[in-house]
């Protein structure tokens, strides 16, 4: 996709002409410049965001082979677990600017601007310049699109890419164009090399669509769609065939797949296993992350890593989590309204989804190749196409994931108020429009309770902004339209208010961890810990999954005053500073976060961790950390304390920073590990065995022991995520090279971490 297509519907609109009303350039520019902002302030404040992705960012920034591979070392070991098309830009633009949280998230929210401006520009061809503007603004406030557009995950250049292709079919839809179509064909391949088939879930709406409205023959109509689609192979078969054209032992091993082979990730973790909740060999085949089941201690080696699970996972013990299902509640056709997902997606959607309807009804009887009906076919196919799959399917789901929705949700609303609009006249036109602000009053008065101690008084003025909206639009009478200008801002209190507040708390609150979510960062998921700050995972070396200088994670709180209850780390014998090793973390009574949890790690002897709650200070990892935790919040981390894992992490990561020479600094057992040692040693490459759950079947004895007997690998490190109960060949592969280390090398003690010399064998 060319930077003119990108650029197109911008420079359309701040053109000169005379057929634009006046105020639409500034408009514009407002929309494009408080995107902007909304996204790029204080970006840096989420640090590395997702490490497992910071680290293959920085390793691209190392490593050309690395970078085209998207493997999460330097020394091009193992990749992530989706194609490389985000970490493509992330380190291109680390390569430039040097690598950094900042360099790293910025074409994130470029991405998002420009997601925006397509956006816009798609809608304006339909339903006019103010309808692009409403569409812009309210996929610029959606609280979940906030999140991704700041964060590291691939679901940014996704969104972008599915927007692209969606203004591609709109413009190929108006005079037949075959090349248009082939952009949207190409768009969509790339968007293939993002997250695989998520990108397809819109391809039946952008084909029924063309078929249907294209104003040119059946036959050319089906030979355009031949094109794209021959387009959309192309454009993402060249990376599939090079991946396994390219002979296996000389690339990264594909992380999440079965048989080292792009193909496999793509039909089975990333494909079918989402849908129908098999294993499909990828990580968390057996559960949770580790293969265990989600229990403390199962899938974690010695207690080695701890990790909150159980109660506090989404949908899990929280209140109407109604069952973890893979991390997304209860499966079901409600299932984007639930605790889980209608703070991030919701807001707006009960709204959009009768817009649709409504709009269909309206232009029933207008010709086949009517523009606004096509459009709220191509948009309402994306979203119910995606709403469906989201909501039944088994596997595993993110709240973030949702982010999918909110172009379409917005282009929607946009289109079917226009319609309504034009139509004002019509009683029937006027309670429809009356009756989308009702439904958006009500229900964001719903959703702003499930955080009843975030700014109460928001969820009123939404409510009582909603009555008079009502009022205005469905009494007649020339005295109405007298306080039209009074109207406008009590309508967009109604409607827009309450996402709006949601997205700039957002953007205020740092975001880190594997699982982010949206929104004021005391409000809970379910019973999800840290509510707005997403799961994070603190492992035996000190490294948080925020990347380092995290304090660990937040608490295990339930949401809404209910009593939340978390454990730590499995048995074991705990790990330096006072990391939990037999202890088990405190109940949460009334929505008060665990006291803390106390060990017996023999650095400092006994302590309580201040990482969560009230716990109190103590003389090992918890240090000065108490986490002041409110009504309806998990607290936040503690400061790590002098003697703690603070120092644990510095001293292994100048360990692995002085291992020059080596193909990799170390091993040790998950990538997710392996990425936080990386980036708090400055890129030292670590090889993550088994992948990031410890299930995938690499590296295997055979080869570790091939790789240790070459020089390649200095140090080994115990411990880490897996455990080696989750895919095939990956079952024993991280406990038989761990056994197979430590009959063989010399153990030695760095900052109270067990640490293992390949250089120097016992015999």
């Amino acid at each position: 996709m060319s930077a003119t297509t990108l650029t197109t519907p911008i420079r359309a609109a701040f053109a000169r002409t005379t057929n634009r009303p006046a105020w639409v350039r500034p408009a514009l520019a407002v929309l494009l410049l408080g995107t902007a902002a909304l996204y790029l302030v204080n970006l840096s404040a989420n640090g590395y965001a997702n490490s497992f992705y910071a680290g293959a960012v920085q390793a691209g920034t190392i490593s050309w082979k690395a970078l085209l591979f998207g493997a999460v070392d330097a020394g091009s070991g193992i990749t992530v677990d989706k194609p490389p098309a985000s970490i493509w830009l992330m380190a291109l633009s680390g390569r430039v600017f040097g690598f950094s949280s900042w360099s790293m998230l910025v074409p994130q929210a470029l991405l998002g601007v420009a997601s925006v401006a397509l956006l816009y520009g798609a809608v304006r061809r339909v339903a006019g310049y103010a309808a692009g503007i409403a569409a812009g603004a309210i996929l610029a406030l959606t609280p979940v699109a906030v999140l991704m557009f700041r964060f590291n995950n691939p679901d940014a250049l996704l969104v972008l890419l599915m927007v692209a292709g969606a203004y591609a079919v709109t413009r190929a839809i108006e005079r037949g164009s075959m090349w248009w179509l082939v952009l949207a064909g190409s768009a969509l391949g790339f968007g293939f090399l993002t997250k695989m088939l998520q990108a397809f879930l819109v391809l039946p709406a952008f084909a029924v669509v063309y078929l249907v409205a294209a104003p040119i023959s059946l036959r050319r109509r089906i030979g355009h769609l031949l094109a794209a689609g021959a387009a959309l192979v192309v454009s993402a078969g060249w990376y599939v065939a090079l991946v396994e054209l390219w002979p296996a032992g000389s690339r990264p091993y594909i992380g999440g797949s079965t048989d080292n082979s792009l193909l496999q990730l793509a039909i089975g973790y990333n494909g079918l296993s989402r849908i129908t909740g098999g294993s499909g060999g990828g990580p968390g085949a057996g559960g949770m992350p580790g293969g265990g089941p989600s229990s403390a201690g199962s899938g974690l080696p010695g207690g080695a890593r701890e990790v909150f699970t159980g109660a506090g996972l989404p949908g899990g013990g929280g209140p109407g989590g109604g069952g973890n299902s893979m991390f997304g509640g209860a499966t079901g056709p409600l299932r984007m309204f639930s605790d889980t997902f209608g703070t991030q997606i919701s807001w707006l959607l009960p709204a959009a989804l009768l817009a649709l309807v409504a709009g269909v009804w309206l232009t029933r009887r207008a010709a086949r190749t009517d523009r606004t009906r096509a459009a709220l076919v191509l948009w309402g196919g994306w979203l119910l196409v995606t709403m469906a799959v989201f909501s039944f399917m088994s596997g595993i789901i993110h709240p973030y994931y949702s982010v999918a929705l909110a172009p379409a949700i917005a282009a929607v609303l946009a289109i079917g108020v226009h319609a309504g609009w034009e139509r004002r006249e019509r009683t029937g036109a006027r309670v429809v429009l009356a009756a989308l602000v009702a439904v958006t009053g009500i229900w964001s008065y719903q959703l702003l309770g499930r955080a009843p101690s975030w700014q109460p008084w928001l969820r009123y003025a939404v409510l009582v902004a909603a009555a008079a909206g009502v009022c205005w639009l469905v009494i007649p009478g020339r005295w109405v339209r007298r306080v039209a200008l009074v109207a406008v801002p009590v309508l967009a209190l109604a409607s827009i208010g309450a996402p709006a507040a949601y997205a700039a708390q957002t953007a205020a609150t740092a975001h880190t961890g594997s699982i982010p979510t949206a929104g004021p960062s005391g409000r809970g998921t379910g019973g999800f810990p840290g509510g707005g700050r997403g799961l994070g995972v603190r492992n035996r070396y000190g490294f948080a999954g925020a990347g380092p200088g995290t304090g660990g994670v937040p608490g295990n709180g339930s949401t809404r005053g209910g009593n939340g209850t978390g454990v730590s780390g499995g048995t074991g014998n705990g790990a330096p500073g006072g990391m939990p090793g037999q202890g088990s973390r405190g109940a949460g009574g009334n929505g008060q976060p665990p006291g803390g949890a106390t060990g017996t790690g023999p650095s400092q002897g006994a302590g309580t961790q201040g990482d969560s709650g009230q716990g109190s200070a103590g003389q090992g990892d918890s240090g000065q950390g108490s986490g002041a935790g409110q009504p309806d919040t998990g607290g936040q981390a503690g400061t790590r304390g002098p003697g703690g894992a603070a120092s644990v992490a510095g001293a292994v990561a100048t360990l692995l920073k002085n291992a020059h020479g080596y193909r990799w600094a170390a091993a040790t057992n998950g990538t997710q590990q392996a990425a936080e040692l990386e980036l708090a040693s400055g890129g030292a490459p670590v090889l993550g065995i088994g992948g990031f759950s410890g299930s995938d079947a690499y590296p295997t004895l055979a080869q570790f022991e091939k790789y240790v007997a070459a020089g390649d690998i200095r140090y080994y490190l115990p411990g880490g995520m897996g455990g080696g109960r989750g895919g095939p060949g990956g079952a024993g592969a991280s406990s038989s090279i761990e056994s197979w280390v430590a009959a063989h090398f010399t153990k030695k003690t760095v900052g109270g971490s067990t640490v293992y010399d390949l250089s120097k064998p016992t015999t």
